[in-house]
């Protein structure tokens, strides 16, 4: 046998068996509900949707004024997220902390800045006067449980200024 013959053969043995092992350590990445979400960006991304952040007709900070005022979180992924203890934040750092929530795969929940009652579509924050999200200029920004920025959006001047237009509504 020549020895370029034995070298292709070793070489395709270890590669070989560096794919065995590959396939082997898979399972041992997956999120089998032990690791309570550490894992979640393996087979999930969650992100920022839609953004109504001027709520349709006048600011007179009635509850229906206020839950028109909303921000879609998505969850993109084929597995369920548990965004307890996330957060959703505007820029001047009002703050909603999710609380026992579960996003199924391909999911979205919108959060209403109003009072409401909590479901899989819906969460509400439980203002009772003030809007969160200027009309003008602002930033959403989702964080993690572990304060980790999981994604943002930006319109108006901070918009401009981030070069972060991801389909914003106004």
């Amino acid at each position: 046998m020549s020895a370029s013959r034995t070298v292709r053969r070793l070489v395709a043995t270890g590669l070989a068996a560096g794919s065995l092992v590959a396939v082997v350590a898979m399972p041992a990445s997956a999120d089998d509900g032990h690791n309570r979400g550490r894992h979640h960006q393996t087979y999930s991304r969650v992100v920022l949707g839609s953004i109504q952040y001027n709520s349709p007709g006048r600011d007179d900070h009635s509850n229906r004024s206020l839950n028109g005022e909303w921000v879609e979180v998505t969850n993109t992924g084929y597995r369920p997220v548990n965004l307890d203890g996330w957060t959703l934040a505007s820029r001047d750092g009002k703050r909603y902390r999710f609380d026992d929530l579960r996003l199924g795969a391909r999911a979205t929940v919108r959060v209403h800045t109003g009072r409401g009652h909590d479901n899989r579509a819906n969460a509400y924050q439980d203002r009772r006067t003030d809007y969160i999200w200027s009309n003008y200029s602002d930033t959403a920004t989702l964080r993690d449980n572990h304060g980790r920025t999981i994604d943002t959006k930006s319109w108006g001047r901070d918009r401009d200024h981030r070069n972060n237009d991801r389909g914003h509504r106004r």
